[in-house]
């Protein structure tokens, strides 16, 4: 297992596509009027793609059109003390061809918010990197110890 300076454990990327298909939310990162910003989406992973079903006119649809993007998720928790993190950063682009349009519309992926969003960006990680985070086994063993003894 390979630590960073930190020494969080460093996620391979195969680790990292693993957890990329595991998780329905993340957020995506891109240039809003020269500035950063963030937004939760929901999204699934397809042929590689970080896949993001949303409104045509969308500020997000605007700005991520042929830009580089990153794109973030993670997992914590609080009470044990771990967790990980994955960021993937590449170039995101709107669907256009019908044929990948009706492709991309037969994804296991519902919006949550109103509207019609039937406009699908795809972005291709170029770099991706993950950490994780594991709790001491001293912490592990008395969180574990408490949550026994609090089901008692």
């Amino acid at each position: 297992m390979k630590l960073d300076s930190a020494g969080l454990e460093i996620l391979s990327r195969g680790e990292c596509l693993e957890l990329l298909d595991s998780t329905p939310i993340g957020r995506i990162v891109f240039t809003d009027r020269a500035l950063p910003a963030v937004q939760p989406v929901n999204f699934c992973l397809f042929e590689g793609n970080v896949v993001i079903r949303t409104m045509a006119g969308s500020k997000l649809a605007a700005a991520a059109r042929n830009a580089i993007v990153a794109f973030e998720i993670d997992d914590f928790d609080v009470d044990f003390r771990w967790g990980w993190s994955v960021t993937a950063v590449g170039h995101a682009r709107a669907a256009s061809d019908p044929e990948e349009i009706a492709r991309l519309s037969r994804l296991p992926l519902s919006p949550w918010a109103p509207g019609n969003r039937d406009h699908f960006i795809l972005m291709a990680p170029e770099q991706i990197s993950g950490r994780r985070i594991r709790p001491p086994a001293s912490a592990g063993a008395a969180a574990a110890s408490a949550t026994t003894v609090s089901r008692e």
